[in-house]
């Protein structure tokens, strides 16, 4: 069982020629609501995957719940400790490029009412998942964390949007998802080096915790143990990168839920991330299974598997 604790938004998005700059104003060539936050794009990435998911986390009672829950309700996703609110639900307002790059503004609502004792200590057994984001509450994802460790659960931590990490949360988790950018951040704040490779290896001798550092259209890297892991990304078109981590998060913990080595869950983050580039949306992109696992099976032949 994979239990995700994060944010569930609805995401409003425009596509635009070039992301705008300050003080400018432009037309947008489109426009479109879909559901979103990293807490349910993960669980519906997750799910799509083949992983079985409950999401937990918090709304509003608006009309953006409804469309935010719709399609990981319709998935089969367990939504019963979803906390309603007198907030409204989570926003994300997100420009998309010509060249599928985006800028993406959060507005919290709901999610800053999540609660970690809202997953009750039935759903932390040792054989459970448990997959975190930081678009909740720092206080409520430390908590958290923690009894899952005491209760010895897998925890995985993508830490994103970037921001530094209390010292208590870096020692309470298994694996740690960064892009570049928070890579960037998290070696700032705890004087590591930035380079994604050598952040890779530090981070995780300091921290005993396996690190996965994602490089958009270079694949991604990984250090666990005494073994580094290079994965290529296979060659897509482009249309909207919307999610792509997500995908990458959901199909990765899916796979180590399910006793996935390594590489191969590695690989079928990578396939799912790829595959997500190729639509517009953030959820709509998520890929199934059927289109995971060919991509991903191409990917793994493609590994590099390094001494650290």
């Amino acid at each position: 069982m994979i239990v995700v604790f994060g944010s569930i938004n609805t995401d409003l998005v425009a596509r635009v020629d070039h992301l705008p700059r300050a003080g400018e104003t432009q037309s947008a060539s489109a426009y479109a609501m879909y559901a979103g936050g990293k807490g349910a794009n993960q669980a519906l990435a997750a799910r799509r995957a083949g992983g079985d998911v409950a999401m937990y986390g918090a709304t509003g009672r608006d009309g953006y719940a409804t469309l935010a829950l719709a399609e990981l309700d319709a998935s089969g996703i367990a939504l019963g400790t979803v906390t309603r609110t007198a907030e409204t639900t989570g926003i994300a307002l997100i420009h998309v490029d010509n060249a599928g790059q985006n800028t993406i503004t959060i507005v919290a609502g709901a999610n800053a009412l999540a609660r970690a004792d809202s997953v009750p200590d039935a759903a932390l057994a040792p054989v459970t998942t448990l997959l975190l984001q930081l678009e909740v509450p720092m206080p409520e994802i430390v908590a958290l964390a923690a009894r899952a460790r005491a209760r010895g659960v897998r925890t995985i931590l993508n830490a994103a949007p970037a921001r530094a990490l209390p010292a208590e949360l870096l020692a309470t988790i298994d694996v740690l998802i960064v892009n570049e950018h928070e890579a960037l951040v998290i070696a700032a704040a705890e004087g590591l080096p930035a380079a994604p490779s050598i952040f890779a290896r530090t981070a995780s001798a300091r921290f005993g915790m396996t690190v996965v550092v994602t490089l958009g259209a270079a694949g991604a890297i990984a250090v666990a143990g005494q073994k580094l892991h290079a994965v290529p990304a296979p060659a897509v078109t482009v249309i909207d990168t919307t999610a792509a981590g997500d995908a990458f998060a959901g199909a990765f913990a899916a796979a180590l839920d399910a006793g996935a080595p390594l590489p191969r869950a590695l690989a079928r983050g990578v396939a799912a991330g790829a595959l997500a580039c190729t639509r517009e949306g953030a959820q709509p992109s998520l890929p199934g299974d059927n289109l995971i696992a060919p991509l991903a099976q191409q990917v793994e032949s493609t590994i590099s598997t390094l001494p650290k």
